[in-house]
């Protein structure tokens, strides 16, 4: 019996050494373009070069990724079908109902790959130019602030929410199809507010078309260290996105330890730090093990904002 269990041991070692032995798609649940796209696509390539393999990168965009979630939760664990996601999946377990799989039981973390923050900006004709005056003018004024965002359940509409709750404000949400069309709503002064990726606005900033209020991560971002946390004025407010790669529960940890491993240097190079920094993230590394914990962690966080808010997803 012992012969057969190191035998089978070294059996599985030596598979994850020849890992991978056919290509591997990495599935993103959004079109191309987006930084879930770019971000698989940075990885693939990366991957493909030191694994000497093919890691091709398959879109199927749909129900806010819901689409590409579930079909790497349904894929054999054999380290062939990978995910690039993003910590939506942490509030789609919420936002959606009836969904046919679960985000943390049926996937295994790997590696986490960027993480950046979203900028609260107005239009300069609202007369406001803090957070606590942001919060002041709202309560005096309730429901007259619209807050654009890029949708329901995107990333601008889940910082907006934990923004109303905690602050206790009643702000109008104004869901758009995408973040450049509320820019140019936003712009235009149709809507007052915005949640926005950092990219969208950030010439509009340095122009003075758009008034940055705050940055709503952990700290300040390098491209605006002027511009503070809503933190700082809302304690205990952080809201941040992050991305990385996943695979069906059950894949091998050899192989799990294997893409990790090269994720991590991928992150060290300079030029892929650059190409993250370039897009307004920053690289994020972590374990496979410390991974788990942020998904777990973030998914009681927005599960509290989706049910106090009431929210369900329309797609």
């Amino acid at each position: 019996m012992a012969g057969t269990i190191v035998s089978a041991g070294a059996s599985r070692v030596a598979w994850a050494q020849a890992y991978p032995t056919r290509p591997v798609r990495i599935l993103v649940g959004f079109t191309p373009g987006g930084s879930n796209d770019v971000y698989a696509r940075l990885i693939a390539k990366w991957l493909s070069e030191r694994l000497g393999g093919q890691f091709i990168v398959d879109n199927r965009p749909g129900a806010g990724g819901n689409i590409a979630t579930e079909a790497v939760a349904r894929s054999s664990p054999d380290g062939l079908t990978l995910l690039v996601n993003n910590s939506s999946d942490t509030w789609n377990a919420t936002l959606y109902d009836n969904l046919r799989f679960n985000f943390i039981r049926d996937l295994a973390p790997v590696a986490t790959i960027a993480r950046g923050s979203c900028i609260l900006v107005v239009n300069p004709k609202l007369p406001v130019r803090s957070v606590p005056e942001l919060i002041a003018y709202a309560k005096k004024n309730p429901g007259k602030i619209a807050v654009a965002s890029g949708g329901i359940g995107s990333f601008p509409h889940m910082f907006f929410e934990l923004f109303k709750s905690m602050a206790s404000v009643d702000m109008q949400h104004v869901p758009y199809k995408g973040g450049s069309q509320a820019v140019v709503d936003l712009l235009a002064g149709q809507v007052q507010a915005y949640f926005s990726p950092q990219n969208l606005v950030i010439q509009h900033i340095k122009t003075g078309a758009l008034r940055a209020l705050a940055v709503t991560g952990a700290k300040r971002a390098q491209a605006l260290p002027d511009v503070p946390t809503v933190g700082e004025f809302l304690p205990g407010y952080e809201a941040s996105s992050w991305w990385g790669v996943e695979a069906p529960k059950n894949t091998p940890p050899e192989i799990i330890g294997k893409l990790s491993k090269e994720i991590a240097a991928a992150l060290a190079d300079p030029g892929i730090r650059s190409q993250i920094a370039a897009v307004g993230d920053e690289p994020f590394a972590s374990s496979p093990h410390d991974f788990g914990k942020l998904i777990a962690e973030d998914t009681e966080k927005w599960a509290k904002v989706v049910r106090a808010a009431n929210l369900k997803a329309t797609d």
